[in-house]
């Protein structure tokens, strides 16, 4: 029997998509681990370090356990890196009522602006929200689809893969045609609802509400749905969810990029992983100089 959990994988102290290709290939693997598992995907988010996923699932270990390993396989195999990606357990929480759900699915696609990368969530490219009530909400649906034939080059070559699953020219599955956004929608009632939960404040009304679902589970917050990752501490998540932070700086895949593209090749290395001690600290230098970023967004890009 299926029963619904939120989980997170986080990749600890490196990054875990560098680039668009990164967060397109995560998702793809997600997307197979999905139909691996018969597990049905309800909202999900990629952030630069970690993912939130809100599944259905009899088997959520299983269903984790094959996107890490696809997942690492091609990060692995694209930056020369070894061994196991992220940290070594992640978390799982089982999601029960009406209420936990809706707070559950809330804060996940909420993570952008939590973590201070979009001013709303809908600005943010790399999650589901963009998915759900479309023609409602005035999205345009994506045009420009690959030809099934080539769908292999961006999953595994031995996969089977699903005859509702399109893929965008840029080799990612939409992700209206993955997860089951109408379960999701009826979830939320309306778009307008759905747009109250996308901007509304966390407070302990939200957290009293989910009681009435008599679950004996704690409440959805951002201390429970952020357990373990230390990124952006929660009394700057709050802020953040006042729209008090500068989204301007740069992000992680912009530092990324600017290392990768721009950097790398002056040392005649193809990934970050091949750097010396010696040469991430001169890299880091330059980096703190001319971007201006913290100590600690450096260590991570630079997986110091």
């Amino acid at each position: 029997m299926k029963k619904s959990y939120h989980l997170c994988f986080s990749a600890g102290e490196e990054v875990l998509f560098r680039d668009v290709e990164d967060y397109n290939r995560g998702f793809n693997c997600f997307a197979m681990a999905l139909f691996n598992t018969d597990s049905t995907g309800l909202v999900e988010s990629e952030m630069s370090t970690h993912y939130h996923q809100l599944i259905q699932s009899a088997n959520p270990e299983d269903f984790m356990h094959r996107f890490r390993l696809s997942y690492s396989m091609y990060f692995n195999r694209k930056y020369h890196r070894s061994g196991k990606l992220g940290e070594k357990n992640h978390f799982t929480m089982e999601v029960v009522g009406y209420n936990h759900i809706l707070a559950a699915m809330s804060y996940v696609l909420r993570n952008p602006l939590h973590h201070g990368v979009a001013p709303i969530p809908y600005a943010y490219p790399y999650s589901s929200v963009n998915a759900i009530f479309m023609k409602e909400m005035g999205k345009v649906p994506c045009n420009g689809l690959l030809d099934r034939k080539y769908y292999h080059r961006f999953i595994n070559r031995a996969s089977q893969i699903p005859d509702n699953y399109v893929m965008s020219e840029s080799g990612v599955f939409l992700r209206e045609s993955v997860l089951d956004i109408p379960q999701v929608e009826n979830l939320f009632v309306s778009p307008r609802s759905f747009n109250g939960h996308m901007t509304r404040k966390s407070s302990e009304e939200w957290e009293l509400e989910q009681g009435r679902d008599n679950n004996n589970l704690p409440p959805i917050n951002l201390s429970v749905i952020e357990k373990g990752i230390s990124i952006t501490p929660t009394g700057e998540m709050l802020v953040n969810e006042n729209g008090r932070s500068n989204y301007r700086r740069p992000s992680d895949i912009d530092v990324c990029t600017e290392i990768d593209n721009n950097i790398l090749p002056m040392y005649s290395k193809d990934s970050v992983y091949q750097l010396s001690r010696q040469e991430k600290q001169q890299i880091a230098e330059y980096l703190y100089r001319t971007l201006h970023i913290s100590e600690c967004q450096i260590k991570r890009c630079l997986v110091m």
